[in-house]
């Protein structure tokens, strides 16, 4: 298992520094795939889709590898996909819809073995609830610049803005990398693999995980 080779099709300092807590080396080689929203698509098919096509683009230059992880990260508010800001006036606009209620972050991965034609399909969604931040702080952080490169204008682990309260989900999977997801998956082809990623992720993030033995047993809880 330690030989093998992970490639993570991801170019995200986040999914890098979660993917790091395995302790697994891995090559990061971003995938370039288009991320437009096809009609009537919903988040769940959106990101889906996208998972499975970044890992495809890498397995075409890849065809040895042992293992790609690819992942693509959502928030929604309902049915509306709220993607990148493109600027900071649109980032205030979702800053504001967000503000004091809850909405929905899905991440997708897709776990691609190319030598073994297997393919497994994994997506989280979590509930986020938002608190009821001032229009300072809303404007002090949208001039920081960090909502800006953030799928629904904000990062959840942002101490300065701590834009999330009660929360109670998959933590690491609202940051775009859901990781005990992704060991319950890998252990359907190496079942004698035992990694303690929940200890890990948890203490790494300062967060207690509520749902963490739920998600290792395959339920479909985020």
């Amino acid at each position: 298992m330690v030989d093998e080779q992970w490639i993570l099709g991801s170019n995200s300092p986040r999914r890098r520094e979660l993917l790091g807590l395995f302790g697994h080396p891995f090559l990061v080689l971003p995938a370039d795939v288009d991320e437009s929203l096809n009609p009537g698509e919903t988040p769940a098919n959106y990101v889906t889709r996208l998972a499975q096509d970044k890992a495809g683009v890498i397995e075409k230059s890849n065809p040895q590898a042992d293992l790609i992880l690819a992942a693509d990260t959502t928030v929604a508010d309902g049915d509306e996909i709220l993607g990148k800001p493109i600027d900071s006036v649109d980032a205030e606009r979702m800053l504001r819809q967000l503000r004091g209620r809850i909405h929905q972050v899905y991440t997708a991965i897709t776990i691609l073995l190319p030598v073994d034609k297997i393919t497994k399909d994994l997506i989280c969604c979590t509930q986020v609830p938002m608190r009821n931040y001032s229009d300072q702080e809303l404007e002090e952080y949208i001039y920081s610049g960090d909502p800006l490169d953030k799928a629904g204008a904000y990062a959840i682990q942002n101490l300065q803005f701590h834009p999330v309260e009660d929360f109670s989900g998959c933590f690491a999977s609202v940051m775009g990398l859901p990781l005990c997801h992704f060991s319950y998956g890998i252990r359907n082809f190496h079942p004698n693999l035992i990694i303690n990623i929940a200890n890990a992720c948890q203490k790494h993030l300062q967060y207690r995980c509520p749902i963490y033995e739920r998600v290792l047993i395959g339920e479909e809880v985020g």
